[in-house]
């Protein structure tokens, strides 16, 4: 069998378990989150529109809060779950006025940017948090689960800050994708590819402990859409399109769901001449 990184671009379409889109850069890609939440928002007409959203991607926020202030949209009936936080080591909520804080993100880039008149009330915006994690889940189910999941994996493939588990755990893919909000630790690959994005390289400053929706919110999604543009995502983009679905690589599980999408810039489709 040929290995899945030696594949051409035609043959990683004809082969991917999951449908795949090519987008042009990275630029596309924040351009089209950001018009595929507000499209969504408009084609509901005033009814209630329940996301699930990152922080990381983020390029797409200053699109989506322009298009929202600018053309009037009402985010009056649209609920906002963010996939994760991080903890501090001892495991209580990082302060919000941390700079690694989504919570502080959001805040600061999303809701403060949008015309008071226009954005969501704050009952409407969910982050998990530690003594919370049953209220959102129990809120998101309540809601009949997010109409629309948009995100990207890590470097091992992990959804929000569902890592693969450690070797040893024993745990089933069954029950893995059944894993609600919680709390956990990051992985090692994790902690070091966001300490070279966001630190530069100060691997001893990245926080240990993560609180994460978990895979059953974002697998019970009606459609999930998964963003793949950073050079490093070459790898995973390949084990989660053509490999059996597995715990051990989560964003695999995309090829039981039956409305989700991977779009990938161009410069991640073809193969490397290494291989």
């Amino acid at each position: 069998m040929k290995s899945i990184y030696a594949l051409s671009r035609d043959e990683l379409f004809a082969q991917s378990r999951i449908p795949l889109r090519a987008i042009p850069d990275m630029d596309s890609c924040y351009r089209e989150i950001a018009r595929e939440m507000i499209d969504a928002i408009r084609s509901r007409q005033g009814e209630r529109i329940v996301f699930i959203v990152p922080v990381g991607p983020v390029g797409h926020y200053p699109y989506f809060v322009d298009t929202v202030n600018r053309e009037r949209i009402s985010l009056k009936n649209v609920w906002f779950f963010n996939m994760d936080e991080y903890l501090n080591d001892d495991g209580t909520m990082i302060d919000e006025k941390n700079p690694l804080s989504f919570v502080g993100f959001m805040n600061k880039n999303v809701y403060s940017k949008i015309d008071p008149d226009l954005v969501m009330p704050e009952s409407q915006r969910f982050f998990p948090t530690i003594g919370q994690e049953k209220k959102l889940t129990d809120t998101l189910e309540k809601l009949g689960g997010a109409d629309i999941c948009i995100g990207s994996s890590g470097i091992n493939g992990h959804i929000a800050f569902n890592e693969p588990p450690e070797p040893g755990d024993e745990i089933s893919d069954e029950a893995f994708t059944n894993l609600p909000t919680r709390n956990l630790f990051i992985s090692r690959e994790t902690l070091t590819i966001n300490a070279s994005r966001m630190l530069g390289g100060s691997y001893d400053l990245m926080p240990r402990r993560c609180m994460t929706i978990g895979m059953r919110e974002i697998l019970a999604s009606k459609v999930i859409k998964l963003y793949y543009f950073r050079e490093w995502q070459w790898a995973i983009l390949r084990k989660a399109l053509l490999e059996e679905p597995t715990r051990k690589v989560p964003a695999s599980f995309l090829q039981r769901h039956p409305n989700a999408e991977i779009i990938a810039t161009d410069a991640l489709l073809d193969p490397m001449d290494f291989f």
